[in-house]
């Protein structure tokens, strides 16, 4: 794994022996940042929350690329560590901050009420997304990111390509699906915005 883009582009992570982790592969992760650039959901400055964010990978590349925070939300305390040290690395530090939690409880912890997410990604395990049903856990933390991102943020969810997500989830619309692989990425946004095409 590394940092594809940015002023640390080409920088290798670091990444634990077990398999405790689904690190996505550098051709995906190229892929979803080239939509969010395309779709102007990437600008710089912007504020990103990595739920069950493993090592950092997503959340790191956003740094890279020029967002201004990142919250890093895992609860393996070993793989936090690797985390801390990938940020130590890259000397992310002053620009983000890791919270050891259950992200299925905290969501994106928000830094105030006025200042929410611009931009969400949501890597759960695939067995807690087999059911995606609105009172599941995943469908719960739908609901609770509703309220945790700004009017026109974006939230990105991974699942199994078997898994398809509902297309609401409360004041949450699927505005876009991508699978590459045996993985999809459904990207939802709050009712209202103006929504892409499924693909």
């Amino acid at each position: 794994m590394r940092i594809i883009a940015g002023e640390r582009r080409g920088m290798k992570l670091l990444s634990p022996k077990s398999m405790s982790t689904r690190p996505i592969t550098d051709r995906v992760k190229e892929a979803v940042f080239s939509i969010l650039v395309n779709s102007c959901s990437m600008p710089g400055e912007c504020k990103v929350a990595d739920l069950f964010c493993g090592t950092g990978s997503l959340g790191l590349e956003a740094l890279s690329r020029g967002a201004d925070y990142v919250a890093f939300v895992e609860q393996d305390k070993q793989v936090v560590e690797i985390l801390e040290q990938n940020i130590e690395k890259a000397r992310f530090g002053e620009r983000c901050e890791v919270i050891s939690a259950d992200a299925f409880r905290s969501g994106a912890p928000v830094l105030s009420a006025e200042e929410k997410f611009d931009l969400v990604f949501v890597d759960p395990p695939y067995p807690t997304t087999k059911d995606i049903s609105q009172n599941s856990r995943i469908g719960k933390l739908m609901i609770i990111l509703a309220g945790q991102i700004k009017q026109d943020g974006l939230i990105l969810v991974r699942t199994h390509k078997r898994t398809v997500m509902d297309d609401e989830y409360g004041l949450l619309e699927a505005s876009r699906r991508r699978s590459w692989g045996n993985m999809t990425e459904t990207f939802f946004k709050l009712k209202g915005e103006e929504s892409q095409e499924t693909e």
